[in-house]
């Protein structure tokens, strides 16, 4: 048996007394392989399954051509786009010169310490933390996954804030550490700020976690240290924004933030993008008063508006009837 033979002389190499003849001889060959084939599967595993791809294919042709000569939508149908659903959805762009409208709140906002449910692995501040109930879910599925990695200290410390709230934290800190009310994500409920109860973000394990895996689980970190004279925002480890998959996923691959993200859908207007093996579909339209789009009948899809001038279609892998408008 060559193979034994090479393992019995790695172990003697390395200084262990393994007697060929002796009865113990295949116990210790047998849990020697045993360990190997252990270490070379979790090596395997790990390369296969922590690798994310994203791999992406652009198109000369409208949404509406696309979608008509796609072979994963055989069937489209006309939707009325109003005005208002420029200002609603997920992919909301909130800075100093898109405020958030009234009907870009959403709509699900909870007091987060009146939901056991929701809180699952993290903390709350205090008992004034209100949040998207949705975002709160996608949160709770992440920082799971966190924990299961070791990392387990996480709190939110501030989530959704209204007009008034957001007033009066601007008179009291001041321009330089807060936003005019409506001129704040926070006053959208698209985004929260998560600390850890060990240290601060920059030294503790959660903010490193987040900064490397928020973005699978449709997170951005909005304010990236190196992207401040785009958003007008000093660096905010703590400060995460949810937008949904793929355009999280598109955005760290690419190195975008929101306000370069919204200009490369406009220019490239439809996009295929595959995400670990699953493909997904992102059209934009461009809407004036009521503008009609074009969007898949078999296929599961969401609306966003931009906050500016036009909404944004995507389009999930898998049939389903289940559409929504964000």
């Amino acid at each position: 048996m060559p193979f034994k033979g090479k393992i019995l002389e790695i172990f003697h190499t390395s200084n262990y007394i393994v007697k060929e003849e002796t009865e113990n001889e295949e116990v210790v060959f047998l849990l020697l392989l045993l360990f190997l084939i252990y270490l070379g599967y979790d090596y395997v595993n790990e390369a296969l399954f922590s690798q994310e791809k994203v791999e992406f294919q652009n198109y000369d042709q409208n949404p509406k051509e696309h979608l008509e000569n796609s072979g994963t939508s055989e069937n489209t149908q006309e939707k009325t786009i109003t005005e208002e659903q420029v200002y609603q959805g997920n992919l909301l762009l909130i800075n100093s010169k898109y405020p958030v409208r009234q009907e870009s709140v959403k709509s699900d906002i909870v007091n987060l310490s009146k939901h056991d449910e929701l809180i699952n692995g993290y903390g709350l501040l205090d008992s004034n933390i209100y949040m998207s109930k949705e975002i709160a879910q996608k949160f709770s599925e992440m920082v799971n996954d966190a924990v299961k990695g070791g990392v387990s200290h996480f709190i939110i410390n501030s989530g959704y804030r209204d007009f008034d709230e957001q007033s009066v934290l601007y008179q009291e800190m001041g321009a330089e550490y807060a936003l005019p009310a409506g001129y704040s994500e926070h006053n959208s409920g698209l985004s929260l700020d998560v600390g850890s109860s060990l240290t601060k973000m920059e030294r503790a394990p959660e903010g490193k976690w987040i900064e490397e895996n928020a973005w699978k689980y449709g997170f951005i970190l909005r304010y990236p240290e190196d992207k401040t004279e785009l958003t007008g925002i000093q660096y905010e480890l703590w400060h995460i924004r949810y937008v949904g998959l793929p355009h999280s996923a598109i955005m760290k691959e690419k190195n975008f933030v929101l306000e370069e993200y919204m200009d490369y859908l406009k220019e490239e207007k439809t996009i295929s993008v595959s995400v670990n093996g699953e493909k997904y579909e992102i059209f934009y339209y461009p809407v004036t008063k009521n503008t009609t789009i074009h969007v898949p009948t078999n296929l599961r899809y969401e609306i966003s508006g931009n906050n500016i001038d036009g909404v944004i279609v995507t389009v999930f892998p898998g049939s389903t009837h289940t559409n929504s408008r964000r």
